[in-house]
């Protein structure tokens, strides 16, 4: 199957072409379709198979024909970082078909937003609450809104947007074209789906099956060694662009300097950092002027980066759903991957339940020549490969 099966206006096939999009992905072939055909979706797929483009490019279809310099269509997202990614390759894709589209979020002086939306633009995508802002304000109106979409549902809910999706609803017309759009699906998506869907095709793509592509390692450590652990890992891996995680912002920012007073080329994303530092600090993970990006799991929401090599979880996540999101970032576009977690003691409750519900084999490793005794001595069952519940039926490997 082609992107030439669905029958796209020349102006959007033509920057399709460009693009060197030539099959899509299983969730683009599973929802162009449903979406052209102007139902309700309910889309459910791993991060990074295609979902933007799964519901741009029917909009775009739709928009070609109808007013224009009215907000036809409304794309809510939960970080800045995707609303600049969206709304970027809505202008891409969208650039000979006359649509404007326009990017609105906090963070930044709200007045070239107003101007843009006097201007009149068709497509607004944004995130939450500075779109509730100018609604309460009246600078804008979805009066005309024919198609709206709730891209990564269910991270917006994690950052406790749903009390501001429940006001911005009201200001939709009731009559429209709902597709909501999420890599996993906890009860709040299903609460949410069922209030404002309308007869919805329900589209699922393996979202919750770990991408094969991604091999999956743990490195039991003390808490205390955690730092030293990452830098003989980065001395003798071999990689690409690097995604490492932290739990808090504080710790990714005081990471990022230590890598730097290391030598290594790394940048931190969290999320106290300006609107304009955020996106220099992603542009330079993109072309390659910094080779670790080091993230919180809220501001590591957009990063489109498909050459990842390998993912660090220097803090193990909480729950499935957030590992397979933060795995899901390498091993991309027919590429491989490694997803490495740092394990402490009080990890292993965590550790049993990623295995036993994203259903991956998680290899425990060690590094040789590291010294794990460091600082402070360490009991025999403690030491790297000894936790209890490691040893018993867990293959091992060591890396060199």
């Amino acid at each position: 199957m082609s992107f030439k099966s669905f029958q796209l206006e020349n102006k959007i096939m033509k920057q399709i072409e460009e693009l060197n999009y030539i099959q899509p992905t299983p969730i683009q072939t599973k929802a162009i379709p449903v979406v052209l055909q102007g139902r309700d979706v309910m889309g459910l797929a791993q991060t990074g198979t295609g979902k933007t483009a799964a519901f741009v490019l029917p909009i775009l279809q739709r928009l070609l024909k109808g007013p224009r310099k009215v907000i036809r269509a409304l794309i809510i997202a939960p970080t800045r970082e995707l609303v600049e990614q969206t709304n970027s390759f809505i202008k891409i894709v969208g650039k000979n078909t006359g649509l404007k589209s326009l990017a609105v979020y906090g963070g930044v002086n709200s007045y070239q937003q107003i101007i843009g939306l006097k201007r009149g633009v068709e497509i607004v995508v944004a995130c939450p609450g500075r779109l509730l802002d100018h609604l309460q304000q009246k600078v804008l109106n979805l009066k005309n809104l024919e198609v709206l979409v709730l891209d990564e549902a269910d991270h917006m809910f994690d950052m406790g947007f749903l009390p501001d999706l429940k006001r911005i609803l009201h200001y939709v017309p009731a009559k429209r074209q709902t597709l909501l759009f999420s890599a996993t699906m906890p009860d709040t998506i299903q609460e949410l789906a069922y209030s404002i869907l309308k007869d919805p095709a329900l589209i699922e793509v393996n979202y919750t099956a770990p991408l094969k592509s991604i091999s999956h390692y743990l490195f039991p450590v003390e808490q205390h060694l955690k730092t030293a652990l990452l830098m003989e890992i980065l001395k003798t891996t071999e990689a690409g662009p690097i995604l490492i995680f932290t739990r808090t912002k504080h710790r990714a920012k005081s990471l990022g300097e230590k890598l730097n007073r290391k030598g290594f080329s790394a940048i931190a994303l969290q999320g106290n950092l300006s609107q304009n530092k955020r996106q220099a600090a992603l542009n330079g993970f993109r072309n390659g002027t910094f080779q670790i990006l080091v993230a919180t799991d809220i501001a590591a929401r957009g990063i489109d980066v498909t050459e990842i090599t390998h993912v660090i979880n220097f803090d193990i996540p909480d729950t499935p759903d957030a590992y397979t999101h933060r795995t899901g970032r390498t091993g991309r576009a027919k590429c491989t991957g490694e997803a490495f977690t740092f394990v402490c003691k009080d990890d292993l409750k965590i550790v049993h339940t990623l295995e036993r519900q994203v259903g991956v084999e998680l290899i425990c490793r060690t590094i040789s020549g590291f010294n794990y005794d460091a600082e402070q001595k360490i009991e025999r069952q403690s030491r790297p490969g000894r936790f209890r519940g490691y040893s018993r039926n867990r293959k091992r490997v060591k890396a060199s």
